[in-house]
């Protein structure tokens, strides 16, 4: 006699545990305060891996979210908005799974000069190829730009609403409702209101990423952090600290170009060329008598020695190249898809 099989639990139900996991705490809340143990042998008909795109609008907290996840400081961060420009790859082995995140750009709306397309094609080549989208979104919080990103998702791959800056939302009475009209705009896998700055939030995220992760060998080395190499990170640490330290004064469109790289030993000799479109915001990348550059440069050295473990001698070129964010050709030529 054959069993029938259950009745799957009606909507509202189903809704209602998703809520009660994701408001509640998890039952391992006290195992980051633990030391770390050394990694066990983990055998290969157990291990997991799997590819999670990281995605949302621009200045939603994805690149500070991918560091916190992998543990070291591989994407860059700045207040100013479209921060990150490329793919940016992050490695994490926690017990027998192996999580391989990709930082994407936000997706620009506003406009839709050569740099923005790049961006754009970027974001749209993540998010196709893997096993688990996190859209990211501020917690309690919804607008268009959030819902263009949300219509680019494939139905296919399944997504987890991770609400961000839980820490800033005052009343969380007020998270259940909001997670409801959510889950109305797109049928998400799970719900995650977490701080990324919180790293028992980050490890509770591990153990629900997990099991969306494919049973199969590792792809990278256990202890390997990104697949980025240091020219490309040492680009992108000079990028970060020119936004951190002029503000909103200089455009977005201003980039870096490394154009020279050498190692001998462990000290490494870097050139790079910082990239403008005005003369004027030649003067404010320079400063009064060179100081804002002089910064810059000691900023991203010591930022790259923390990263490296290494010396690090750096010097840096300010070049005005006028209209390149515009400019197909040149754009591909400055390192963008």
């Amino acid at each position: 006699m054959s069993q029938k099989t259950p009745a799957p639990p009606p909507a509202d139900a189903h809704l209602e545990a998703m809520l009660a996991r994701a408001l509640g705490k998890p039952a391992s809340a006290d195992a980051t305060d633990a030391p770390e143990a050394p990694r066990p042998e983990v055998a290969e008909s157990d291990k997991r891996c799997g590819y999670v795109a990281i995605v949302g609008k621009p200045n939603v907290g994805k690149s500070t979210l991918l560091n916190a996840l992998v543990g070291q400081k591989v994407s860059i961060t700045s207040r100013k908005a479209q921060t990150t420009r490329h793919r940016i790859t992050g490695i994490r082995t926690e017990g027998a799974s192996q999580f391989i995140f990709v930082d994407t750009p936000g997706f620009q709306t506003r406009h839709g000069n050569a740099l923005n397309r790049s961006l754009n094609k970027t974001v749209l080549g993540a998010v196709t190829d893997v096993d688990l989208i996190l859209f990211v979104v501020e917690a309690g919080r919804f607008n268009l730009a959030d819902a263009k990103v949300l219509s680019l998702l494939p139905p296919s791959v399944p997504v987890i609403l991770l609400a961000n800056k839980l820490d800033e939302v005052h009343r969380r009475g007020e998270l259940a409702p909001w997670l409801r009209s959510m889950q109305e705009r797109h049928p998400f896998a799970e719900f995650v209101p977490m701080s990324a700055k919180a790293p028992k939030d980050i490890q509770r995220l591990f153990g629900i990423c997990e099991k969306y992760l494919p049973q199969q060998p590792w792809i990278h080395d256990a202890e390997e952090l990104t697949d980025r190499s240091e020219r490309f990170m040492a680009a992108e640490m000079v990028r970060e600290k020119l936004f951190r330290l002029t503000g909103d004064e200089l455009p977005y469109t201003s980039t870096v170009v490394i154009d020279r790289f050498e190692e001998e030993g462990q000290l490494r000799r870097i050139a790079a060329t910082i990239v403008v479109e005005r003369e004027g915001h030649k003067g404010m990348v320079i400063g009064d008598k060179g100081e804002k550059l002089k910064r810059i440069g000691t900023e991203a050295r010591m930022e790259l020695e923390k990263l490296w473990g290494g010396k690090v001698f750096l010097e840096l070129w300010v070049k005005v190249r006028s209209g390149w964010a515009d400019d197909d050709a040149r754009v591909r030529s400055f390192g963008y898809e």
